[in-house]
Order: C-alpha cells, then sequence, then structure tokens
C-alpha cells in the first residue's frame, strides 16, 4: 500500500466511525466490561500475593537461650546466617515484664522477679524469605548456646503450602480469564463487522484490493479496543482508589493492606492497553476474512 492509499484509508476508517459511531460506542463499551473483569482479577491476584507475602513476613524464630552464654558470640553467628535481615535481644528481666502486661496485672509476677525469674533470654529474628525460615532454624538450633528454637513450625509450612497452591490457581484462574475477555473482544468486534458485511461486498466487487478494505478495519478495530480500554482503566482506577481510601484507617488495614506501589499496579493498566488494542485490530482482520472470499 502507497503513501496515498494509505492516507486515503486511515480517512475512510475515521469517517466510517464518524458515520458508525453508536456502533463504535457499544463496541468499546462492551470491550471495556471485558477489560474490568480482566484488569478486576489481576488487581485482586496482585493483592492477595501481597497479603499472603504480609503473613509469611512477619514470622519470627524464637531463640531461647541457655544460661551464662557469651551473648556477642551467639549474636555474631546469627548476624553471620544468610537470610538472616535482622534480630532483637529480650532478657528474661524485659521478658517477664512484657507477660506481665499480657496478663494486665504485674502484681501477678512479682514473686518471679530477680532470681525466681523462670524466663529464659530470647531473641527474635526475621529473615528475608519466609520459605527460610526453617533452614534458618534449624541452623540455630544447633549451637550449643540455644535451649530451644521455635518458629511455629506447622503454622509456617501450611502458609508456605497454602501460598503455593492459591498462586497456581490465581495463575490458572488469570490466564482463563485473559483468554475469556479476548475470545469476547474478538466477538464483540465480529460482530460490528457482520454488521457492515454488505459495504466490504460492495467494495470487493468495485476491485478494491483485499489491503485497501482491510486497513480501515484494522484501523477501527485498533481505536475500539484502545477506546475501550481507556474507559477499562478509568474505572478501574476510580473504583481501586475508592476502595483504598475507604479501607484507610479500617480495622481490617492490620490485616490487609491494598498494594498502591505504583510499579506493580500501572503494569497492569499498561498490559490491558496493549491487550485491548492489539486483540481490537487483530479481531477486526480475522472478522472481515471471511467476506473477502467472494
Amino acid at each position: 500500500m502507497n503513501r496515498y492509499a494509505f492516507y486515503y484509508s486511515f480517512k475512510q476508517s475515521v469517517q466510517s466511525l464518524t458515520r458508525n459511531s453508536w456502533l463504535a460506542g457499544i463496541t468499546s463499551g462492551l470491550i471495556a466490561i471485558s477489560l474490568v473483569i480482566l484488569g478486576g482479577f489481576l488487581l485482586l491476584t496482585v493483592n492477595v500475593n501481597q497479603f499472603m507475602f504480609n503473613i509469611q513476613s512477619n514470622v519470627e524464630i524464637g531463640v531461647f537461650l541457655k544460661d551464662n552464654i557469651d551473648l556477642q558470640d551467639i549474636e555474631n553467628k546469627i548476624s553471620a546466617i544468610p537470610h538472616v535481615v535482622s534480630y532483637s535481644y529480650i532478657p528474661k528481666e524485659q521478658g517477664l515484664k512484657d507477660f506481665a502486661k499480657t496478663l494486665g496485672d504485674p502484681t501477678l509476677v512479682k514473686d518471679l522477679e530477680g532470681e525466681n525469674n523462670p524466663l529464659p533470654d530470647l531473641i527474635r529474628i526475621r529473615v528475608s524469605d519466609p520459605e527460610k525460615v526453617a533452614s534458618v532454624a534449624e541452623t540455630i538450633r544447633l549451637y550449643p548456646e540455644v535451649e530451644m528454637v521455635d518458629y511455629g513450625e506447622e503454622l509456617v509450612s501450611k502458609v508456605i503450602q497454602i501460598t503455593r497452591k492459591l498462586n497456581t490457581l490465581l495463575l490458572a484462574l488469570s490466564i482463563s480469564i485473559a483468554f475469556g475477555a479476548v475470545f469476547l473482544i474478538v466477538t464483540i468486534i465480529r460482530l460490528s463487522v457482520v454488521a457492515r458485511q454488505e459495504e466490504v461486498t460492495v467494495m470487493k466487487y468495485l476491485g478494491a484490493s483485499d489491503n485497501y478494505i482491510k486497513f480501515p478495519f484494522l484501523m477501527e478495530g485498533m481505536v475500539m479496543g484502545w477506546t475501550g480500554t481507556l474507559l477499562a482503566v478509568i474505572v478501574l482506577a476510580l473504583l481501586y482508589s475508592q476502595l483504598v481510601a475507604s479501607l484507610k484507617g479500617d480495622a481490617l488495614t492490620l490485616l490487609f493492606q491494598p498494594v498502591t506501589d505504583t510499579g506493580r499496579i500501572l503494569p497492569i493498566f499498561i498490559g490491558l492497553s496493549v491487550v485491548g488494542t492489539i486483540v481490537g485490530g487483530f479481531g477486526s482482520i480475522i472478522s472481515i476474512r471471511k467476506y473477502l472470499r467472494v
């Protein structure tokens, strides 16, 4: 297609969109609905993953120490372990005070102060990767200064298993919904082409080349796809920002904090824009091929 034919075809696509604005509007609206469903599920997936990560990240390793040990030596050993990001030492005196606070009455533990304190010194440890908690705990358990190590082994194991299964499920659902959205968009574009099949047939009988006929439809499909995407992104952004704002200060945020990192949200919107635009044009090309065989 030469430059003049390109300009003419582009002009034709603009005129066609203007002439069939109602059809283009309906098509863009239906595409927007499809992408809102897909985008909403992707946002849900990101937030569920973050929620599970937050649960795992709050797991601490409790290291109960024996009496009369070299504290500096055990701290040096712990700090040298890979994946350990922080640790805090809690002497038995502080542990008893914390225990008294949980009881709500410090006088209940008054007789346990000083040499009568039955609690051991404690070191709380956080690791960078929740899946490394078990290996770090097993390493520390072998140190002679350590009396006992506790990190809720069964709970951590179950959380990791649930996270893996949930990620697999969400991935499968995301792919299914994505394919469903693509199929729906192609079907919507196909219906818009069917509504204009007589126009295609007439152009074909008048001797227009396939590329000459397809290009305006390609442009129209991409424009409708992009318009639908724009609507979807606006709706998703408004709804999601409203959700985030409504959860601020809510007790639920102690357990669930919506993802607000632009670096994780923006790729979803960009991906929807690319998918909507490309699939819109692709759907037009596929749909029109049937009517070019005359």
